[in-house]
């Protein structure tokens, strides 16, 4: 588990929640736990739970159908902007969450393909109403080649608002079928892990509080289901 003796040596959690996906829904909800990005935060995705598994409706069409790029990506030269509709499949979990905060999901993928840019996220101090989603998020690319990657995201609320604050590529930075991922905010230090080894890891003040949650890439055509999560646990600590 990352960074196992410095949460054991937490207080009691201010409020902590997990779950393996069990109870089917179109958007989730899970007894009203969970906000969703479509029905909720209107300008994202929802996500659907099925057959044990938390994924991403399909999305990327209901603005035109534009397409992720990026310099990071290789298919947008250094001196142009991200280009991309943004509108991922989010959930984020409702109700007050300690500041610090340990989210640990179990990967589920089928059919990896380096043909869209499919990525499994975890979110940290996050928010949703409607139009906006501000918050940190944690993720990782469900390919284990040189094209995987992890990758360390703030999002400023407006859709496609995000400002990337780190990102690390390479097989040993993406994820496969029961990989566990874990991240972690603790202050300002956000940290990702792939089966509790770190990863990735960067400072940032942006956002003191917030909720965890999760999330999936936009764009990716019909494998919006052949990548998700299988489970979630998360414990949060003020202190």
């Amino acid at each position: 588990m990352a960074d196992d003796n410095l949460w054991k040596s937490k207080t009691k959690p201010v409020r902590s929640y997990g779950t393996h996906f069990t109870h089917e829904e179109n958007s989730i909800s899970e007894n009203g736990m969970w906000l969703s990005g479509r029905r909720d935060g209107i300008d994202w995705s929802d996500i659907i739970v099925k057959n044990g598994v938390a994924y991403g409706e399909v999305s990327g069409i209901r603005w035109g159908g534009v397409r992720e790029r990026r310099v990071e990506q290789g298919n947008l030269d250094s001196s142009s902007t991200p280009v991309g509709d943004y509108d991922d499949p989010e959930a984020i979990l409702t109700g007050h969450w300690g500041k610090n905060q340990h989210v640990t999901a179990k990967v589920f993928s089928r059919n990896p393909t380096d043909k869209y840019f499919q990525e499994v996220e975890i979110r940290l101090r996050s928010a949703m109403a409607p139009h906006q989603i501000p918050g940190y998020e944690v993720f990782f690319r469900p390919l284990k080649t040189e094209k995987g990657y992890a990758e360390i995201v703030r999002w400023g609320g407006k859709l496609g608002e995000w400002t990337s604050l780190k990102r690390y590529m390479g097989p040993q930075y993406g994820v496969k079928d029961g990989d566990v991922v874990e991240a972690t905010i603790d202050g300002n230090l956000i940290k990702g892990f792939i089966n509790g080894i770190e990863m990735i890891s960067v400072t940032d003040d942006a956002y003191t509080s917030g909720a965890p949650g999760i999330g999936f890439n936009y764009g990716v055509g019909e494998t919006n289901v052949d990548f998700g999560f299988r489970s979630f646990y998360v414990e949060t600590y003020d202190d």
